[in-house]
């Protein structure tokens, strides 16, 4: 079975809560695990770039994805997040971290660096052949800083046999379907924006690895769902419902703006590890009247 079949649906980029001191939440990280998984998500994502990994340091990483292993006991399938632009390291981790239980990893594009297409090919190429599981490309140019292209993912799609899948988050839509088009029938093509999932799995996409999920997962994997049924029309219910919230989630920052939402509903306290500092208050007020809203 593919991972494509695997995974279809919702995967949740899992936040990382922290008190106030700063040290990682385990008792809240638990609850959100609970509220996503209760809410009808397929799976989850730990160590996104949404849960903050830049500021996390090993060991904080390998114990969060030990927590997630137990609190999830195999109730949807997760994902690992091993990404970043030192190629040489990141083999390492993939040969140390304990990923006997993850069903894949999510490996985002080398950031800063701003590789050429060759050297973003050539990278993934390498965690291929080193990862014990599967890898999830992950193209976000507007944190990386480099757009992969459709040509890069669809060479790598049908190349490289142990790359089965990628989270597309460039926002084009063009370079969405060309992907689509261009990658195997199996692999996994999944949206990486909140917004415009609804749109893509129209184009074919077979799912979404979300944000907004952490917060309104029932609501939010309903609607895709919904969509993956083509039933387009009760999905738009949902989706232009939660647009403003989207809105609100990253007009400021990522994760700030989902952090501020799950405060409002009770699932962690508002805390966040520089240099990312919760939303203004303006944006908090906004966010606490769509909460209240609905």
């Amino acid at each position: 079975m593919s991972l494509k079949t695997k995974l279809q649906g919702t995967g949740v980029a899992l936040v990382t809560p922290f008190a106030a001191d700063q040290s990682v939440d385990f008792t809240a990280l638990g609850k959100l695990i609970d509220h996503v998984i209760s809410g009808g998500a397929e799976y989850v994502v730990s160590l996104g770039t949404t849960g903050e990994t830049p500021t996390l340091d090993k060991q904080e990483k390998l114990d969060i994805i030990q927590f997630t292993y137990e609190k999830v006991k195999d109730r949807v399938p997760v994902v690992v997040g091993i990404g970043g632009n030192n190629t040489h390291a990141l083999v390492k981790d993939l040969e140390t971290y304990p990923l006997d239980k993850a069903i894949a990893v999510l490996s985002a594009s080398p950031y800063y660096s701003k590789p050429s297409q060759e050297g973003i090919y050539q990278h993934y190429k390498v965690l291929a052949e080193a990862s014990p599981k599967p890898i999830i490309l992950y193209n976000v140019p507007g944190r990386t800083g480099r757009n992969m292209t459709a040509a890069t993912t669809a060479k790598l799609a049908n190349e490289v046999s142990n790359i089965q899948g990628i989270k597309e988050a460039s926002g084009d839509m063009q370079q969405c379907m060309e992907i689509v088009r261009d990658c195997p029938s199996d692999f996994m093509v999944v949206s990486g924006d909140d917004g415009l999932c609804f749109s893509q799995i129209a184009c074919g996409m077979t799912g979404v690895i979300s944000v907004a999920a952490n917060a309104f997962p029932k609501q939010f994997s309903e609607m895709v769902r919904l969509c993956l049924k083509n039933d387009f029309s009760s999905a738009r219910e949902i989706h232009y419902k939660f647009l403003k919230a989207y809105d609100y989630m990253f007009a400021e920052n990522n994760p700030a703006g989902v952090k501020a939402f799950l405060y409002e509903l009770g699932v962690m306290e508002n805390q966040l590890r520089l240099p990312v500092v919760p939303v203004s208050d303006a944006l908090h007020d906004k966010i606490k009247e769509f909460v209240k809203a609905l």
